[in-house]
């Protein structure tokens, strides 16, 4: 139990040696000097508490607060000390934020906790005791035999033991992992892979020794010892031995291995970033501006202490007739009296810090996270699936994103390739109906009317036939067995299920489409392959496989035909054919190719050599002395390569479609005009990624595109940088494109983190390409340290992206192919790409803008709630009298002006969300934390200062000195003064609340109008109740006996309007002189001002003509409801609409707000 508490804690690390040792279905040594290594469980974490450490961990993020943390303090003094207020006035406030935040945070950690016991809990089948046993994933340990069959996902990091097949091999994808769709095959070493059956595999003595778990998921290195009839045999294991959970069984019937990395230590768990808390620009914000009113509460506090001292040195005020001084008063200590002092003004000046503003916070982030989900735009039909939110506490984060980093595949493709076109012997060619149709002709041909195939098309057909990597699985479906998947055959092609799989997205295209035009790929055994041409079968051969490399950029197969002779067919990049070439239409087929890359294809240049019996000996010969070469094989197989692979004869070229998501050209391009930079961070292969770059226009044809590829060493990465910014210096009119790949970024930011910035941020679109998780959660890091800390955004789909989504400030998963983990660990999960573009351009404009104006209205109330509090000091010679009742001190903020806000943050909408979406520059509006910067901050927060001033002086004025307001001639009270304070400051906070707001709902109208009127009934009954549990009965008739004097209703009203007005002209003077490109889009129409069309109808003469349009025309241009300039009057016949009218915004669906209030015509 104690060794469990440890490791939770994480202070016992399960090993510690730097290698272990895995004996297989652990059948452990029987001697007794063996001690067991310990090993992590198979459970993946990807939950931020536990039941331990919960309490703790969430009390300490939570009281990194500013607010929080302050409020504490003022409890402890509270408790410690006599004060003006009772502790309970902080410490109530403070359990309700704590707890309600707690809850709140725990709900959303139980959600991940969730997701994680679906995958830990995943039924699985081990080996043991010589049987298949079935049990949860979380169950098994390392050195379990774990059995995979087709199509399911490896449950834990296997060292491959034996399959179905002879050969021990299997057939992978991991996409999930790296990105890439390819088939990959994996090996067994010989002394397992007889080992096909549960009985057999208990028979197995063996033990694999291997390094310990690292996140590289290319490198595994290790050795494993069979006893066999009492020898040991001890074979190498690579990378190629090693299945990755995550990754999935393809085209092999089930597989046997041996669990070596569990858990947490698993490749893909390790290439998870550590979950931690991530804090939004608008919080950090707050706490800034908490610093500061943490100040002037301490100014306040200190200038009152030394103004009574100041007061108290005339012995008439020191010790008044009328409050003698006791005993013990007069022999306390002066610096104690100071202190005691301070803090009694600190605790009643103390509500200037607004504890409520994060739980109001943290109610909006909660309630505003729903609409996101219901939000029908965000909805994908096809697959049924809703906008998701893992974490409402970056809602607003969504709009003050700056640079967005995105996988490729999945992401922004459909892992989908087509065949569209292909050039041959000069002559472009397009598929129709299975038919491969010359340029010009009609696509509604009749059947057998297209060309026949002969002499160089059909040569050209047969190399993509046979030039490839391409396997086949001839395997039935079999939807009703456990884990297998019911769509695994959606792609087959006849009636005996054949279905390809192939190392590249792009061969399996192509012999796909050679199948459909009449040359079909039957079947491969290593030795012969079979081809099955307008239905007479060919058997050519297999001689050689010259493998694809990226330097060369091309591959080769050396074939004998059925008739006897030799020829190669080769296939690769133009750059890497065309030069080679000694015949064919070269030019007309360099030609073509431009054109299929202009149309965002991917091509291949198709080739071919014949060999005559020397030659082809010759080719064997050399072929044959490098693959045997035990010293510098590689650059002798290179050289070998080169002398094979010229005097090409040129066949053709063709052109494959990646499947881009719907409107992916779109979102990045609104994005761009947003002022958002992408970048596109793949694992995939260089030539790939920029096709699919182009074709997506993430880099477009006229950019000049850099390169930093293949860099070996320090030196010549500086070098590379350096050619790049002066390129980038000297031409300041081409937008430029960068392309890095995975090797060369490790050293640029090993030494050159600096310069290679410098390029970056002058480039337009930057590609990494062959990244591992961990370097793009570098390169997002780099970005997001670096000195202007730009606001980041991370969106994929696969485990291998779960890192840069961690962390990123904002991590975006997308439910795509690749399994879940993503989605997972992501903060809000959608279902195509080109949800991004609302997502941010309208939700995250949204949240900004309601949680920026809520902050900033925040501490402008409680300014103008404290101040008066302040200024009263100066008059009752500091002696710590509140002027306010403690229960209007305790419900100000709760009840009285909290529900107006709340419902402004959840539907406010400065402008429509059909104008956000098709002007994307509205977004930088609100870019750079515009509307909590400095400047707005002092001017809500002087307006306050003034009001308050008003506020209390207003009404210090009217009541003068000894001026009767009563009809009877009474005089009115202290209490009766600091009642008439707070009704104005309550109805004028509430009112300048509204003349902020832009959208109304019935909602706005109930809270706004209804916070003012309960304010009214709920002082009336507090104050005509004689209360038995209270202390005093200060406030009894205090209430009824102010509004019954007429003077006090004529002051409320023209100190309401004096703190009003000049906040109206100045809107209405900024609208004119300098709109904002938001204030110029908001739409016009009078619906969206229902009220004010009744002042204007008012107004209207027979002949359409308004006798006050300019006072209407004032208080809509006031409201952001009208252009400058506009003065039409609204005849009979013209109706008002709704933002939601169909005829204006017919193809926006958003749930978004409570409809706005049906207006009625003139």
């Amino acid at each position: 139990m104690l060794r469990w508490i440890r490791q939770q804690l994480g202070v016992d690390p399960p090993h510690q040696s730097d290698t272990r040792t895995v004996y297989v279905a652990n059948r452990f040594p029987q001697n007794g000097h063996y001690v067991p290594q310990r090993f992590a469980d198979n459970r993946i974490i990807s939950s931020k508490y536990t039941i331990w450490n919960f309490v703790p961990k969430n009390l300490f993020e939570q009281f990194r607060r500013i607010a929080n943390f302050y409020f504490l303090i003022i409890f402890l003094v509270q408790l410690m000390i006599d004060t003006p207020t009772s502790p309970v006035t902080s410490g109530l406030p403070l359990f309700f934020v704590i707890t309600v935040t707690a809850i709140k945070q725990g709900y959303e950690d139980w959600l991940r906790h969730k997701a994680d016991n679906e995958v830990n809990g995943a039924p699985v089948y081990v080996v043991r005791s010589g049987s298949l046993v079935q049990t949860r994933s979380k169950n098994i340990r390392v050195g379990d035999i774990v059995r995979v069959a087709k199509d399911e996902t490896f449950p834990v990091d296997l060292v491959l033991l034996s399959s179905d097949r002879v050969d021990g091999t299997c057939h992978i994808t991991t996409a999930s992992l790296d990105g890439e769709t390819n088939l990959k095959t994996h090996y067994s070493v010989a002394e397992t892979s007889v080992c096909q059956s549960e009985t057999q595999l208990e028979t197995l003595q063996a033990v694999v020794e291997c390094q310990q778990p690292e996140a590289d998921l290319y490198r595994f290195v290790g050795r494993v010892t069979v006893t066999q009839h009492g020898e040991e045999i001890v074979r190498p294991l690579g990378p190629e031995n090693l299945l990755l959970r995550g990754a999935r069984l393809k085209n092999t019937k089930e597989i046997y291995g041996v669990a070596v990395y569990t858990g947490m230590e698993s490749k893909m768990a390790l290439n998870y970033k550590c979950k931690s808390q991530k804090r939004s620009a608008v919080e950090k914000s707050m706490n800034s501006f908490l610093i500061i009113y943490l100040g002037i509460l301490l100014f306040e506090a200190v200038l009152s202490t030394i103004l009574k001292y100041a007061w108290q040195s005339e012995d008439e005020w020191d010790e008044p007739f009328y409050n003698q001084k006791t005993e013990q008063e007069r022999n306390s200590s002066p610096i104690l009296k100071f202190i005691s002092d301070f803090l009694a003004f600190l605790v009643l000046y103390n509500f200037i810090i607004p504890i409520s503003l994060y739980v109001t916070v943290e109610m909006q982030k909660f309630l505003g996270s729903f609409f996101i989900g219901w939000d029908l735009d965000l909805y994908h039909e096809e697959s049924g699936q809703k906008a998701q939110v893992n974490t409402s506490d970056l809602n607003e984060e969504l709009g003050q994103v700056e640079y967005v980093f995105t996988d490729k595949t999945g992401t922004l493709t459909e892992n989908e390739m087509h065949f569209r076109e292909c050039s041959v012997s000069g002559t472009k060619y397009r598929e129709v109906n299975g038919k491969l149709v010359p340029e010009g002709l009609t696509d509604d041909l009749p059947d057998g009317s297209a060309p026949r195939m002969a002499g160089d098309e059909l040569l050209f057909l047969k190399a993509v036939a046979l030039c490839h990597t391409v396997q086949i699985s001839y395997d039935q479906p079999d939807c009703t067995g456990p884990g297998s998947d019911p769509f695994s055959h959606v792609n087959g092609f006849s009636a005996s299920h054949m279905e390809y799989y192939a190392s590249s997205p792009d061969e399996k295209a192509l012999v796909e489409a050679a199948k459909r035009i009449g040359v079909t790929f039957t079947s491969s055994n290593g030795e012969t392959v079979e081809i099955k041409t307008f239905g007479k079968i060919e058997k050519f051969k297999l001689l050689h496989v010259l493998e694809f490399d990226p330097n060369r950029r091309r591959m080769s197969v050396v074939l004998q035909t059925p008739s006897g002779g030799r020829i190669m067919f080769t296939k690769g990049a133009e750059s890497a054919i065309l030069p080679f070439t000694s015949s064919g239409e070269i030019e007309k087929t360099r030609l073509h190719v431009d054109e299929f890359a202009l149309k965002g294809l991917r091509t291949l240049v198709v080739a071919c050599r014949h060999f005559s019996p020397e030659q082809y000996s010759e080719v064997d010969r050399r072929l044959n002395a490098a693959r045997t070469a035990l010293q510098q094989r590689e650059e002798k197989l290179q050289e070998a390569f080169s002398y094979i692979e010229r005097d090409l004869h040129l066949l053709g070229a063709t052109g494959v479609e990646d499947k881009l998501q719907d409107k992916v050209q779109e979102t990045i391009e609104a994005l761009r005009l947003a002022g958002i930079k992408v970048w596109v961070l793949t694992g995939d292969k260089h030539e790939t990624a920029v096709s699919v770059s182009l074709s997506c226009g993430h880099f477009h044809r006229t950019m000049n595109t850099l390169e930093l590829l293949q860099q070996r060493s320090d030196n010549e990465c500086a070098e590379q940088l350096r050619r790049l910014a002066r390129r980038i210096k000297e031409d300041h009119v081409i937008q430029h494109g960068l392309v890095v790949d995975g090797a060369s970024l490790s050293l640029a930011l090993r030494e050159h983190e600096k310069l290679f910035m410098e390029v970056c941020k002058n480039c337009s679109a930057v590609l990494c390409c062959r990244m591992a998780p961990l370097q793009k959660a570098k390169v997002v890091r780099l970005i997001k340290t670096s000195p202007e800390k730009p606001i980041t955004l991370a969106v994929g789909d696969g485990a291998n992206d779960v890192s840069m989504i961690q962390e990123a400030h904002v991590g975006i998963g997308i439910m795509g192919k690749e399994g879940r983990q993503a989605v997972r660990n992501s903060d809000y999960a959608i279902a195509r790409f080109r949800f991004l573009s609302k997502l941010l351009l309208v939700h995250g404009h949204f949240y900004y803008i309601r949680i920026a104006t809520l902050v900033q209205y925040f501490f402008y109330k409680n300014v103008c709630f404290i101040t008066p509090q302040f200024l009263y000091q100066f008059f009752c010679l500091f002696s710590q009298q509140t002027l306010y009742d403690s229960v209007y001190l305790t419900l100000y903020n709760i009840c009285f002006t909290s529900l107006p806000i709340l419902v402004y943050s959840l539907f406010e909408q400065l402008v429509h969300p059909h104008v956000l979406q098709s002007k994307p520059a509205l977004y930088r509006d609100i870019s750079r934390n515009s509307m909590l910067s400095f400047q707005t901050f002092l001017y809500w927060t002087l307006l306050g200062f003034c009001h308050a001033f008003v506020f209390f002086f207003g009404s210090y004025i009217l009541m003068g000195e000894d001026t009767s307001l009563m009809g009877n001639g009474q005089m009115f009270g202290n209490w009766t003064f600091g009642t008439l304070v707070f009704t104005v400051m309550v109805i004028t906070v509430t009112l300048k609340l509204a003349l902020e707001t832009h959208f109304w709902t019935w909602m706005n109208h109930f809270v706004t109008w209804g916070s003012i009127a309960f304010y009214f009934i709920f002082s009336l009954f507090y104050g005509g109740i004689i209360w038995p549990f209270l202390h005093t009965q200060d406030m009894y008739f205090v209430f009824v006996q102010l509004l019954s004097s007429g003077s006090a209703w004529f002051a409320i009203f023209i100190i309401i309007i004096t703190c009003l007005f000049p906040d109206v002209v100045k809107k209405v003077f900024y609208r004119h002189l300098q709109p904002t490109s938001t204030q110029k889009s908001q739409p016009l129409s009078a619906s969206q001002a229902p009220a004010l069309s009744c002042v204007e109808s008012l107004c209207c003469y027979h002949h359409g003509q308004s006798g006050c349009s300019r006072l209407a025309r004032l208080l809509e241009q006031v409201t952001g409801q009208c252009q400058s300039g506009t003065a039409r009057c609204p005849t009979a016949e013209r109706h008002d609409r709704s933002w939601s009218d169909p005829e204006n915004f017919s193809n926006d669906r958003s749930v978004l707000t409570l409809s706005a209030i049906e207006a009625t015509p003139c």
